[in-house]
């Protein structure tokens, strides 16, 4: 059985170590189950290359995330570092969330997207979540408007680049 935190170990919080080695290795509900326990270690490098892989993992496999969803809420709500926050942003908006979920994962990423204390690449997933978000929830259209008005004043190079895709693909 492979113990994906100590893969996952070492080295300096810039670097993604042996995240990649641990995507390769996890192909199965079971396997990725194992990985996913990795976001309780008190090791915040550990937890940030776990949520570095998992969010690799997912971009195929989505389906994974089904029976960690309260986790997933549950650590969103809770979450202090910028590393863990900008793999939660983008793991969250491919959930299947329930109206009240998207209220609540909706107002952490606003807070998230608007927070110009947050770094910028929290700021932009948490805009990209949005986005995806919205895709099931039309309703919120008016809402993600003023957002993205509302960033878009501070004029920040690295996050209008994003808005500029995002307003592109929604027309």
């Amino acid at each position: 059985m492979k113990n994906f935190a100590d893969i996952l170990k070492g080295g300096d919080l810039r670097s993604l170590g042996k995240a990649n080695r641990v995507v390769a290795q996890v192909n199965d509900q079971q396997s990725f189950d194992r990985l996913f326990t990795a976001l309780d270690n008190t090791d915040r490098k550990v937890v940030m290359r776990a949520a570095d892989a998992i969010e690799k993992i997912t971009v195929k496999n989505p389906g994974y995330l089904r029976q960690h969803k309260d986790k997933i809420i549950a650590l969103c709500e809770e979450a202090k570092h910028v590393e863990l926050k900008w793999h939660l942003a983008l793991l969250v908006s491919r959930l299947d969330l329930t109206r009240n979920e998207v209220a609540r994962i909706w107002q952490i990423l606003t807070n998230w997207a608007t927070d110009k204390k947050e770094s910028k690449i929290v700021r932009v997933n948490s805009l990209q979540a949005l986005y995806t978000i919205l895709y099931s929830n039309k309703g919120m259209i008016q809402d993600f408007n003023l957002i993205l008005k509302k960033v878009e004043r501070e004029n920040i190079p690295s996050i209008n680049a994003r808005l500029r895709k995002l307003k592109h693909v929604r027309r």
